[in-house]
């Protein structure tokens, strides 16, 4: 097996990965689980992966069996991604394909707590605030800054109420994040190992459909006829899209200012430093409604002339 020694060491760094669940640096390490099992599945045949990844489940098994249940949930969107990378599938496509994954098992996992589990999820945003709200009190007894702030009962209510509204686009942009951070450290692992994959478009190309000004404007009426009401499915929808919509819009800005960099022959230091504030600060995502609407870019290239 032409990586053999290469393929160890990675098998060993999905059970360092694991069994690193039971630290603090769990928040950190959980970001890059899927990452061994994808380079594992992508350069080698299945039975030569299947006895790389079974000596790691037994290990974890004997540690704790929960163990093995969450190093199967991080196999099956690195699954997924690897089986795109094997095909040779477009940087794309691979992306949706993760994001769609790891979206799809946080769903499955909410559906079986509230479900079988009778997990409330609402029951225990309001714990973890209380939780919050009791220690800032605790603090206050001791530093007159944090005695002065108080949350009632009602607020850390409506709090809670609030955070489950924006759940969705929470779990898609960790999904999504998930996704990029993988594909970002896969790509050039796989290049190193002489097993090449396609490459994202480069930032000047990165274009939405215009579908997508459609849809923001179908977002702002939800808004407006649904912003107001207590409760409803409608009220998630309004809730969650419109956010959504401006993170995409503000993708098509950097896309946009990396394009006008390049046609000006300026330096990429230059959209990175421009595309800083677009990410941080509110309204720059304007620029990519302008652009998807109007021909902006055809301006760009007139202009040039």
């Amino acid at each position: 097996m032409k990586f053999r020694w290469t393929s160890v060491a990675w098998s060993i760094a999905y059970l360092l990965l694991l069994l690193s669940l039971s630290t603090p640096l769990l928040l950190i390490t959980t970001l890059f689980m899927i990452i061994p099992a994808i380079v594992l599945f992508t350069t080698l045949s299945t039975k030569q992966f299947i006895l790389h990844i079974v000596p790691v489940l037994l290990i974890v098994g004997l540690i704790t069996p929960f163990y093995v249940l969450i190093a199967i949930y991080f196999l099956i969107p690195a699954l997924v991604m690897g089986r795109r990378y094997k095909k040779r599938a477009s940087a794309m496509s691979t992306l949706i394909a993760g994001m769609v994954a790891v979206l799809g098992e946080f769903l499955l996992i909410l559906l079986i707590s509230t479900t079988f589990l009778q997990f409330n999820l609402y029951d225990y945003v309001y714990d973890v605030l209380q939780t919050y709200t009791d220690w800032l009190a605790t603090m206050g007894a001791s530093n007159p800054l944090l005695s002065e702030i108080t949350i009632s009962s009602d607020q850390i209510g409506m709090m809670s109420w609030l955070t489950i509204q924006a759940i969705p686009m929470t779990l898609i942009l960790s999904a999504f994040i998930i996704a990029v951070i993988t594909h970002s450290i896969v790509r050039p692992i796989l290049n190193s190992m002489e097993y090449a994959v396609p490459r994202l478009k480069p930032a000047r190309e990165w274009r939405l459909s215009r579908a997508f000004i459609w849809y923001y404007l179908l977002g702002v009426v939800l808004s407006l006829l649904f912003g107001g009401s207590d409760s409803g499915f409608m009220l998630m929808v309004s809730a969650n899209l419109l956010p959504l919509l401006q993170i995409a819009f503000k993708i098509q800005t950097i896309g946009f200012l990396f394009f006008l960099i390049h046609e000006r022959k300026w330096s990429k230091i230059v959209a990175l430093l421009l595309a800083i504030p677009v990410i941080v600060l509110p309204g720059f995502w304007i620029i990519g409604v302008v652009d998807l609407a109007f021909p902006l870019r055809e301006l760009v290239k007139k202009s040039k002339r």
